[in-house]
């Protein structure tokens, strides 16, 4: 069941459940079989199958975070794909203080600093492209299009890459879709390897560093799956109405909670462990289901902060980005709601390595407005 959304912006159930209905088909068909077992073993906090732990419970979600050894290099981890597809030194795949210490790094990049500097080009984005919206009923705006590029500026703004930003993200997820088959359970194709090693080398000749693969990969890959889907959310459950420059930050978090744009982290026990009670020998595969462990605030609501962090992991496995996703998602949905958007046309991704649409274009409900408060100003007469 969909839990309702309280404060300003509560809307009636069943506009919720449609809401929820159309986030959950781009689960089921982008990755069926995979989210199907995860769908029937949810209600147990953690169920083995062989070597591998399925992880749904939160406090368990968190334990292994903060507790377990995991292993950064095995195969079928993010740093396992990372050590083998460039050279080495990532923040994916180190450990001890060098991985502390990139951590520091990369938390300082991507902080407050980081929105306040990056903000200004998603704004510029966000105003030029929508503003076709308040062209008439016919104009539409494809999401995942605008995502890409607002992906691709802050990740070449953040990464000093001279790259055209439509070319970088899709660079970043051809790459990331190559090497998917790495991290979810099941056999892979032939030359599946040799594709995704290609994948990466485009993606690293773009780049100015090839350290900053990995963070382009993520940074792009969550930024094109999650901005499309909370917008639907959005205007599914109906929730432009109550939206203000006050209320957007607490929306973007409950929206990133609900639709959990990296549903599952792959990770490997570096070590014999016990969670929830279940031993986890060392070896034994763990996928954690990020989806699963924020979604339990649905049934009990006894840590909000801890639900709503869940999809950004926890303690030292916690993504650092997770600031400045929120802040974007945030001024995307402020840059949108003078338009009252409703979805017209929804294609789900059948090859992307996160859950997300390959086309969901929207067009205005309302009669455009210019916005209200700090957010995005549309300019008028823009093309």
């Amino acid at each position: 069941m969909t839990a309702p959304l309280v404060g300003p912006y509560a809307t009636p159930r069943r506009a919720q459940r449609t809401a929820r209905r159309r986030d959950r088909k781009v689960y089921l068909r982008s990755h069926p079989v995979l989210f199907a077992l995860l769908a029937a073993t949810r209600r147990r906090p953690v169920v083995r199958i062989g070597r591998t732990v399925l992880v749904h419970g939160t406090e368990a979600y968190r334990e292994v975070l903060t507790r377990v050894p995991l292993d950064r290099t095995a195969a079928g981890t993010t740093g396992g794909a990372a050590a083998r597809l460039t050279d080495g030194g990532l923040l994916f795949d180190q450990d001890g203080a060098g991985h502390r210490a990139a951590r520091r790094t990369l938390s300082t990049d991507l902080g407050s600093g980081a929105v306040a500097r990056l903000r200004p080009i998603w704004q510029g984005l966000l105003g030029e492209r929508l503003a076709v919206l308040g062209l008439g009923d016919r104009a539409t705006v494809d999401l995942v299009e605008l995502a890409g590029e607002l992906a691709g500026a802050t990740t070449a703004a953040l990464t000093a890459c001279p790259a055209d930003p439509l070319l970088l993200a899709r660079a970043a997820t051809d790459a990331a879709a190559a090497t998917a088959r790495d991290h979810l359970p099941g056999r892979r194709r032939p030359g599946s390897a040799d594709a995704a090693a290609r994948a990466a080398a485009e993606l690293t000749a773009l780049l100015p560093d090839s350290l900053d693969a990995m963070l382009a990969v993520a940074a792009v890959n969550t930024t094109v799956a999650a901005l499309p889907r909370a917008a639907a959310w959005c205007a599914d459950a109906g929730l432009w109405a109550g939206l203000t420059p006050a209320t957007a930050p607490g929306l973007a978090a409950e929206l990133l909670r609900l639709t959990a744009p990296s549903p599952i982290l792959p990770r490997v026990a570096a070590a014999d462990a016990t969670v929830a009670g279940s031993p986890v020998g060392r070896g034994d595969r763990l996928i954690l289901v990020a989806r699963h462990a924020a979604r339990a605030q649905d049934d009990t609501p006894a840590d909000p902060a801890a639900a709503t962090q869940a999809v950004f992991g926890a303690g030292p496995h916690a993504c650092p980005g997770a600031g400045l996703a929120r802040a974007q998602l945030a001024d995307l949905l402020l840059a949108l709601a003078p338009y009252r958007p409703v979805v017209v046309r929804a294609r789900v991704d059948r090859r992307s390595a996160l859950p997300g649409y390959a086309e969901l274009r929207v067009r205005a409900g309302l009669r455009a407005e210019p916005p209200a408060g700090p957010g995005p100003r549309v300019r008028k007469g823009a093309p």
